[in-house]
């Protein structure tokens, strides 16, 4: 996982956290995806925490089963937590 050796544990985020970082309260651009949270901040796609009509700051996992992309789209992205 980019930026965390795997003998560190990764910081844990509530929603409230994870819905802060949504590209308008904060200048973080955070989705969480099967209890993992992305910082998608560097994604032209996800300009003012907007992605198609999905939003930043939330779990996405649902919202995302009938993606036209694979999870492998997500090693793009650092891995700065998990979704408490």
């Amino acid at each position: 996982m980019n930026g965390f050796s795997l003998q560190e544990e990764l910081p844990t985020y509530s929603k409230s956290q994870l819905a802060l970082r949504n590209g308008q309260d904060r200048p973080e651009i955070w989705i969480a995806y099967r209890g993992y949270i992305y910082d998608v901040s560097k994604s032209r796609l996800w300009l003012r925490g907007m992605h198609y009509e999905h939003w930043a700051g939330q779990d996405l996992t649902e919202e995302l089963i009938d993606a036209p992309h694979t999870d492998d789209v997500f090693l793009r992205f650092d891995v700065v937590g998990t979704l408490q």
